[in-house]
């Protein structure tokens, strides 16, 4: 009989922010230090406010655009050598249903947080929020980090 486990993954929610970096770079040094992979995973939905006198929107640019950022992201946060096995995916759907989707059997969840508040959030709701509640793993909300004394100079 042949073994099924999939090796250690911790999947990490890419959308380009800078949040996002900070994400990014967590999840591939935590999934260093456990023998993980890194499953990068970047979620593009059509805009809610099209309507019928909208242009149709091209489905096909809108994955093309959001793989190239991806790559490129991956690139800038953690270089062309990754210490972990780095897996990247573009999928459309709602970003907090893609990734809770994709963090079935994963170590983690990491997403980045934007520190949005107020009557927009609780409109709306959160990624980061909404992964927290409906993750089937633990999840981690990379925060932003607070800008030291050399950072304002």
């Amino acid at each position: 009989m042949g073994d099924d486990r999939r090796a250690p993954r911790v999947v990490v929610g890419v959308d380009g922010s800078p949040d996002s970096y900070g994400a990014l770079s967590w999840a591939v040094r935590h999934a260093s230090l456990i023998g993980a992979g890194v499953e990068a995973i970047a979620a593009y939905d059509l805009p809610l406010e099209m309507g019928w006198s909208a242009p149709a929107v091209d489905a096909d640019f809108d994955e093309a655009e959001t793989r190239r950022a991806l790559t490129e992201e991956i690139r800038r946060v953690v270089g062309s050598d990754s210490p972990v096995p780095l897996e990247q995916h573009v999928v459309r759907g709602n970003p907090a249903d893609v990734l809770t989707a994709a963090a079935e059997g994963a170590e983690l969840l990491v997403v980045g947080s934007r520190g949005r508040g107020g009557f927009a959030r609780l409109l709306l709701g959160s990624v980061s929020q909404q992964c927290a509640l409906h993750a089937p793993c633990p999840v981690v909300i990379v925060r932003p980090r607070p800008a030291s004394a050399a950072d304002r100079s």
